[in-house]
């Protein structure tokens, strides 16, 4: 008897421990859409609404090319301009480190809005690869917008961005590489089930207010 009662005991414990670390296993959901679609702003927004930590691909990528001393700046800056995708390791490398400190700095904060990424096969490849253990991907956050759209609204911006990619000509290039590379990304999770689509190319608030719904429905 007193066996028995040890044994529940032990598998309540290690019940618990298994769902404290899934608990502690950061919770992702992918932010995908082509350039303009609104991906950062609705982030943002979400960011303000609920407990997710916002990283942007893009947005650490021109950090780092930024930091002084760093290895990998002049190649991310040649990728940028070109307006190809940086090497996935370099990305990979990236996230992992700002979810890690993160999840250092506050254990609740273990879900994560990782806007820009996976952007083409070697990316989805790299993160199946190195991440597959480490991080829950929830689902796909898709926010569906035109070509001229996105294009306007990216023109738009570059006049206060001070992104040297917000140009017609870098623009063409990455809506080309969007929709080569990450396009067919978006339609391989879409197979999964994974893929929630919003219109992107609405008003802010009407865009959020689908966004709201999906992540009220997803819990």
């Amino acid at each position: 008897m007193i066996g028995s009662l040890l044994g529940n005991v032990s598998q309540r414990a290690h019940s618990l421990l298994y769902r404290v670390s899934l608990m502690m296993k950061p919770q992702v959901v992918f932010v995908l859409g082509g350039p303009g679609a609104g991906k950062g702003t609705q982030c943002s927004k979400i960011v303000e609404n609920y407990s997710y930590t916002h990283l942007s691909a893009g947005d650490l990528l021109r950090a780092e090319r930024a930091r002084e001393g760093s290895e990998f700046g002049q190649l991310i800056d040649s990728y940028i301009k070109e307006g190809r995708i940086v090497p996935v390791e370099i990305t990979i490398n990236l996230l992992r480190k700002a979810m890690e400190e993160t999840m250092h700095k506050d254990d609740k904060q273990f879900r994560f809005l990782i806007d820009g990424f996976p952007r083409n096969e070697d990316n989805l490849t790299g993160w199946n690869t190195v991440m597959v253990d480490k991080a829950d991907v929830k689902f796909v956050l898709f926010f569906d917008c035109s070509n001229e759209v996105c294009i306007d609204r990216c023109l738009e911006r570059g006049k206060s961005s001070g992104r040297s990619d917000d140009n017609r000509e870098s623009l063409e290039k990455r809506i080309q590489t969007y929709l080569q590379s990450t396009r067919p990304i978006i339609e391989l999770y879409e197979k999964q089930g994974k893929v929630r689509t919003v219109d992107a190319s609405r008003s802010l608030d009407k865009v959020f207010a689908d966004v709201k719904a999906v992540l009220d429905k997803e819990g």
